[in-house]
């Protein structure tokens, strides 16, 4: 007698199509390629746009540009002019990032010129936002309107999908993180093995992190000195780091969308809003000076440098003032992303918590920190593993990041997302996105 189970005939006689993923190589290369310029020329203009204010202007002025009303004066015109951009340019700078995810429906291109200058206000301009939300739409919105018109029988949804690996695999500095949260979401046929599936995306991906490795100095790594981590007594420091951060992010994750309706129903107008958003962040800047401007990149590698001077007690400040000041920015309406900024914050934390003690390794404070912060603020449990080993590259740090970002996990799981709900009308028109 056989007992051997049936097998489908059908899955037998089914093979992958190695020609087709050969076909598509180079659409992947490059759609990682241009994922990649697209984050490196914004944040190059902003760059240069940010010297050009922070620097120049301030020093052809005589002026202080870490004194407070410099501070106060230029996030208030920021707010000023990005309420101006939202209001007044076609498709209205695209969607509120406080209200979409990562990922959003590609916009329009007529979108993208009020989106990219919006973009380069909140970066050049000191908002604690980074670029996440808005370079995931901006190139959204290029690769999709260019994949359809030289190459239309790959579909919308491949389009998008090809920039989001590619974007993420920039942002992030490495493919491994785009690879595993599309490994939750992929769609297609099931009979093809997941790596097939993968095989396109991560091209694109692994494409857009070389090109910024290797090409741009955009990277997240803030150079902390290798220690001996990987006892069962740091499993549990960081395991502790991380579920105590990641309760600060359920609190803000509370405050944020009764404040995002607040702002946009007293002040529906983006003008207004905006205006008033800037002084206001301008307000918390000039408390917590400058290192809490901008999307927190630099000004975390700056971290370090602090340590001599800095207390505990002045690390946690810093982190409230940011955490405070990403929070009210996000909710008003600037166009940028909450990531970046997150880890600013969480980075912080880790130096306040090693001031404390100092018994306890940097490199583990601070990424413990950072996955725990990072995993209320995406929900996303691979960002957060891949966002701290980015911060601090090491290897011995995997097993430690992986305990502390699942007990992060069980302290999130059930408490509001860091995300807003949309109001209605707290716009003059919605941004048009793509028709499927």
């Amino acid at each position: 007698m056989d007992d051997a189970l049936p097998v489908d005939a059908g899955a037998e006689k089914f093979r992958v199509p190695v020609g087709k993923l050969i076909a598509m190589t180079p659409a992947g290369i490059a759609v990682g390629a241009l994922s990649a310029l697209g984050l490196w020329g914004v944040s190059a203009l902003a760059e240069v746009v940010q010297k050009l204010v922070w620097d120049d202007l301030s020093g052809a002025l005589g002026v202080d540009a870490g004194s407070w009303w410099w501070i106060l004066t230029i996030l208030t015109l920021v707010g000023l002019l990005s309420g101006l951009v939202i209001r007044y340019f076609p498709g209205h700078a695209g969607h509120d990032p406080a209200t979409d995810g990562l990922v959003a429906a590609p916009l329009t291109p007529k979108a993208v010129p009020g989106l990219v200058i919006a973009t380069i206000l909140t970066l050049a301009g000191g908002v604690s936002l980074g670029p996440e939300n808005p370079i995931m739409a901006i190139n959204a919105a290029i690769i999709v309107a260019l994949g359809v018109r030289f190459l239309p029988k790959v579909g919308e949804q491949d389009w998008a999908g090809l920039s989001t690996a590619g974007t993420i695999g920039a942002l992030f500095g490495t493919p491994v993180a785009a690879a595993l949260m599309l490994s939750e979401s992929i769609g297609g046929d099931q009979r093809v093995p997941l790596w097939n599936r993968l095989y396109v995306p991560l091209v694109a991906a692994t494409t857009g992190s070389f090109v910024i490795l290797h090409f741009t100095n955009l990277d997240l790594s803030i150079g902390l000195p290798p220690e001996q981590i990987g006892g069962v007594v740091h499993v549990l420091i960081a395991t502790g780091i991380a579920v105590v951060v990641a309760a600060i992010g359920v609190v803000g994750a509370y405050v944020f969308d009764p404040l995002h309706r607040v702002l946009n129903t007293t002040m529906r107008s983006p003008v207004l809003r905006l205006t008033v958003a800037g002084l206001v962040l301008g307000a918390l800047g000039a408390v917590g000076g400058s290192i809490t401007l901008f999307k927190g990149l630099d000004e975390m590698k700056a971290l370090p440098g602090e340590m001599a001077t800095t207390s505990a007690a002045g690390f946690f400040f810093i982190a409230a003032i940011k955490l405070c000041a990403m929070l009210f920015a996000s909710a008003a309406g600037f166009r940028g992303g909450r990531i970046f900024p997150i880890a600013f914050v969480a980075v912080a934390l880790g130096f306040g918590i090693h001031a404390l003690w100092t018994s306890l390794p940097l490199a583990l404070c601070v990424t413990a920190a950072a996955v725990g912060m990072t995993v209320a603020a995406t929900r996303n449990g691979w960002i957060s593993l891949f966002l701290g080993l980015a911060i601090v590259p090491d290897l011995a740090l995997i097993t430690p990041l992986l305990f502390a970002t699942l007990a992060a996990w069980l302290v999130v799981a059930n408490a509001p997302e860091l995300a807003a709900k949309p109001v209605p009308e707290s716009t003059p028109d919605e941004p048009e996105t793509r028709r499927a």
